[in-house]
C-alpha cells in the first residue's frame, strides 16, 4: 500500500459508489489505474466488501448493546466465532482487561435483546456476561476519513 491507495480507499470508505472513471477524475490518474488498484486491494482482502451506510434506528433496530464477555478454560476464540454468526451482532473484539471480548450487537425489541444475551450466557465456556445499553448514540462510523 502506498499513498496512492490510500487515497483511493479513503473516498471509496466516503462513497462506495465512486465508478472508477469517478475515482480516475477525481484523483487525476487513469481508470485503468484506479481498477488495477482496486482489484489488487480486493485480492489482499484490504477491500473485502462494499456495503450501505444507514441509520439502524430508522429500520427498527432501536437498542444497541454493549456486552462484555468473560471467558472460561482458556477457550476465548471458539467462543468469539461462536457468537459472531449471530445475525444481530456487529462487531466482537479480543480485548485486554478483566473482560476477554466485547460484543456490540443491535436490537428491535428489548425480548430480543433478553433472548439474545441468555443465549450468550449459555455458550460453553462463557463465565460471565454484563449487558450495557446505549442511551445515546454521539457517533458511529467506522470509516476512518
Amino acid at each position: 500500500m502506498d499513498q496512492t491507495d490510500e487515497r483511493i480507499l479513503k473516498n471509496l470508505m466516503m462513497d462506495g459508489r465512486l465508478s472508477a472513471r469517478q475515482l480516475a477524475l477525481k484523483l487525476g490518474m487513469s481508470t485503468v489505474t484506479i481498477l488495477t488498484r482496486i482489484k489488487k486491494m480486493e485480492k489482499a482482502k484490504i477491500i473485502y466488501g462494499y456495503t450501505a451506510l444507514i441509520d439502524h434506528e430508522k429500520i427498527g433496530y432501536s437498542l444497541t448493546a454493549i456486552i462484555e464477555i468473560i471467558a472460561k478454560n482458556d477457550k476465548i476464540v471458539s467462543i468469539e466465532d461462536e457468537i459472531a454468526k449471530f445475525e444481530n451482532v456487529c462487531g466482537v473484539y479480543d480485548i485486554t482487561g478483566s473482560t476477554d471480548t466485547i460484543v456490540i450487537a443491535k436490537f428491535k425489541e428489548r425480548n430480543e435483546l433478553s433472548t439474545f444475551v441468555k443465549s450468550l450466557a449459555s455458550i460453553s465456556n462463557v463465565e460471565n456476561t454484563i449487558t450495557h445499553v446505549v442511551l445515546n448514540t454521539t457517533k458511529e462510523d467506522f470509516r476512518l476519513a
